[in-house]
Parts: structure tokens; sequence; C-alpha cells
């Protein structure tokens, strides 16, 4: 069993819990769900926000061997060529002499020693899960299916579906997350291969958890994650969240988790048609609000960095950032609805992006690029494919024109992707040249993209018909 320092330091920290240095109530342990009989003063601990619980309890259950040195305030545990040791006291523990930090140290309760439960899970390969409401943690061996309940995961619940028994997986079988996306009151997760998720609520913060095993980051998050391959994106403009965070939570399966982090109670919805793409909706109403909706792509992206300009930006920026400004001005408006394809540095597919929009069943697509080709070659162009989407490319282009102040190179058809395989209208913008000198030298300007996204805006309205 691979373990690692920086893991470990990395699972504890995700998992944080309110209060400090108290026992939380009478609260219990299940060990598969066998109920284990803890010592007097062997009651779950809350220390500093982390949930602590007897490790003795647990090890023994699994048959390891636990030494305890009174002198040295030491916790030795030996699972076949495995040893671990932990000092009472201390942030630093060791695992077969490889030196780990830990964010609590292990407290000593009278003759028990208490450590952090995500340590317990990490180290001996165990699912766990605290229930904050019922006070009580799961463990979960690997390939047990035999304890807990199934538990709806829209209304809580006191126990977490367990894990069915797997296979080890390869590297090369794991599905990839190619891209995320929170708009709408939506977390949209791309994925290239079916996956089954695991969602669970917990209070105290409430947050909402998705666990998607047999799953890796595609390398288009390899520029966003830190070195402990956590990331999340910013939350704006949606009062019940406040944050999206994800990590490689765990090695065994790999298993990529997102967490919601909310500011209030939410319930949710999962559609998960084994396409491709995973939806979680925040939506209290999960029926069709009757409004128009409009998808918004930000080309490129990830590892797809797009045109380079002259001075040597990445066109992948440039889209991103006039989306988010279309986004807040999006934001505003109340007569009808919108989707980001990506609202971050990551690259969902072609494939991907016409399947958020077909899924979402939107009325139309706007794909935000900026051009290159020749250093003379600018202004600014709108294509379409479809001759459905004819009449959205000219008034989306009218706007474009106006609002760059940019060379009008005309309305063009050509079959790109994303216009040609979405079924509703469907246009991509070429707001400038990168590779002209004094396009590119406006291009990545806030007044520009500001100018831009407002016009954007303003063809959406007409096209819909919207004062």
């Amino acid at each position: 069993m691979k373990k690692t320092g920086l893991m470990l330091f990395m699972l504890i920290c995700m998992f944080a819990f309110p209060g400090l240095g108290h026992a939380a109530g009478s609260t219990n342990i299940y060990l598969d769900g066998k109920a284990l009989n803890l010592p007097k003063n062997g009651e779950v601990q809350n220390v500093n926000g982390n949930i602590m619980i007897p490790i003795r309890v647990v090890v023994e259950e699994l048959g390891f061997n636990v030494n305890w040195e009174k002198v040295t305030r030491t916790v030795t545990i030996k699972q076949a060529d495995t040893t671990l040791k932990l000092v009472v006291g201390e942030k630093t523990a060791t695992v077969n002499g490889n030196k780990m930090n830990l964010l609590v140290a292990p407290i000593l309760k009278s003759d028990t020693t208490l450590v952090p439960l995500r340590f317990i899970g990490e180290q001996f390969g165990l699912t766990v899960h605290w229930d904050n409401a019922a006070k009580t943690a799961y463990l979960v061996t690997p390939g047990d299916n035999n304890s807990g309940g199934d538990v709806d995961p829209g209304n809580g619940g006191t126990t977490e579906p367990t894990p069915p028994t797997t296979p080890p997986v390869t590297d090369e079988n794991l599905a990839s997350i190619g891209g995320i996306s929170f708009s709408d009151n939506k977390l949209m997760i791309a994925t290239d291969k079916n996956v089954t998720p695991n969602i669970f609520k917990i209070s105290g913060p409430e947050r909402i958890v998705i666990d998607i095993p047999k799953t890796k980051f595609a390398d288009t998050f390899s520029n966003i994650l830190d070195s402990d391959k956590n990331g999340y994106l910013d939350v704006e403009g949606y009062p019940a969240v406040s944050k999206i965070r994800y990590s490689l939570y765990s090695n065994s399966p790999s298993t990529i988790r997102f967490v919601i982090d909310l500011n209030q109670a939410q319930n949710y919805k999962l559609t998960n048609d084994n396409d491709g793409l995973v939806i979680i909706d925040l939506n209290s109403d999960s029926t069709s609000s009757g409004r128009k909706l409009v998808v918004i792509d930000a080309g490129h992206g990830g590892s797809d960095p797009g045109a380079i300009s002259v001075t040597k930006k990445k066109e992948k920026d440039f889209n991103l950032a006039v989306t988010l400004k279309v986004e807040q001005l999006l934001k505003k408006e109340t007569q009808f609805d919108y989707v980001l394809t990506r609202s971050g540095d990551t690259y969902p597919s072609l494939k991907d992006r016409v399947k958020i929009a077909e899924d979402m069943n939107a009325d139309i697509f706007i794909s935000i690029h900026a051009n290159a080709g020749s250093a003379t070659a600018s202004g600014v162009e709108t294509y379409y494919t479809r001759k459905e989407s004819l009449a959205l490319a000219n008034v989306m282009h009218k706007y474009l024109v106006a609002s760059s102040g940019l060379t009008d190179r005309k309305v063009r058809t050509k079959s790109l992707h994303v216009t040609r395989e979405t079924t509703m209208p469907a246009v991509l913008l070429e707001c400038g040249y990168l590779s002209n000198p004094k396009d590119d030298a406006i291009l990545f300007t806030e007044s520009f993209q500001n100018n831009v996204a407002e016009g954007i805006v303003k063809g959406i309205k007409e096209y819909l018909g919207i004062q």
C-alpha cells in the first residue's frame, strides 16, 4: 500500500469539522457495519476542527499489532511490512522511517491515544465518513460489501453507501476528468469514460461531496493543480455556494473528489447518463424555468493555448477573460439563463462543449475566440455552419463590429465542430487578430474586453427579443 506524507496532509486538510477540543456528544464508530466498543475515555473528539478517534480500538479490530511506549509517548503500529510511529503532541509521524507532517498532533486522553479520522483512513486503506448529525464515524475496509445501508444521497442519512469490490485499476484504464464548470447553479464535470459518482452531504459547515472513483486528472489540469494535486473554482453570484474544491482524494482506487462549499443547506439533483458529463444541479426546483438558455463557450483552454500573439500571449486567456466578463453581465439578466462550458483554465473537448449545449437543451451557442493569420490581417469575423445559425450570426456580428471598433471582415460560413455538431443556432466569434501588432495591443486591455463583452450580451438580447 503506497502512502505518502503529502497525500496524508492533503486529505487531513480537506476534511475540517467545526468545534474546538470537545467530545462530539455521544459518539460511535462503525467498522464494516460493526459497532466498536469505545473505552471510557475514547469518545470521538473534535480538536481544532478535526475529528479525532481512538486509534487502538480500530487497528486492533483490524488485527494489527499496537505498542504503547509510555516514556516516549509513542504509539507503534505494525502491519505486514509497514511500521507506523506516532508521538503524542508531535505533528510529525513516520512510516517505515519516512517522516510525514500532520495537521493535528495525536492527543492523549487518559490512557487512550486519539488521531485524526482521515489519518486512519489513508494509512490503513479504509473508506471513512463522518456523520456530524449522528456523531458517528463509519469505516469500511477495502472490498467489504456487507456493511452500512444504501442511502438517498439527496436527503442525508447516517450511513454511506459501501463501495463495491473492484479489481486493481491500472492508470491507462482510469477515466480522465477533462474539464469542470459552474454556472446556472450547476456543477458540470466532463469525463472521457463512464463513471459512477458517490455523492453525499456533510453538515458543519455545509458541503456537498462528490467522489468519482477510477478517475484521474487529465493533462489539462497540470497547470492549475498545486503540488498536492488540489485546485479550486471561486464562485460568485450564487448565494448558496462559496467555492468548488477538487483534489486527488485517494490512490486506492484513484479517486477525484469535488467539494461544493455551501453557505447554507442545499438540495441537489445528480444527472449521470454515462455519456461523459456529470451534472450536479443545485436549483431547488429541477423543472425548467421556461426561460431561454444561452451557452457561452470560451475556446481552447488547459493544455491547448490556442493562437499565440506577437507578444507571446495566449488566445485561451483572452477567450476566458471575455467569457467571464460576459458572465458578470449575464448575472444581471433575469429573462434568460446561461451556462459556461468552462469557467477556468481547463479543456473540455470539442465534443464535451457540444454535449453540454445539447444536454442542457440550449437555445443558442456562442463560442468566443481570437484569430491568427498574417501580420497584416486585422479585424473581426463571425462564423456559422448551418443555415439555421445565419440569423444569429448576423445579429452577433453587428454588435461585435460596433463594440470592438476593428475592421469588419464579415460573416462567414465554415465547417467548425462546435457550430456544425450543435443543433441549436451556433456561432463562433473571432474578436481580433493576435498575429497583428495593432490588434494584439488592444485585445488584452480591460476596456476592449469590457466593450466586446457588452456587445455580445446586447447581441444575445436582440436575438432573443429581450429589451
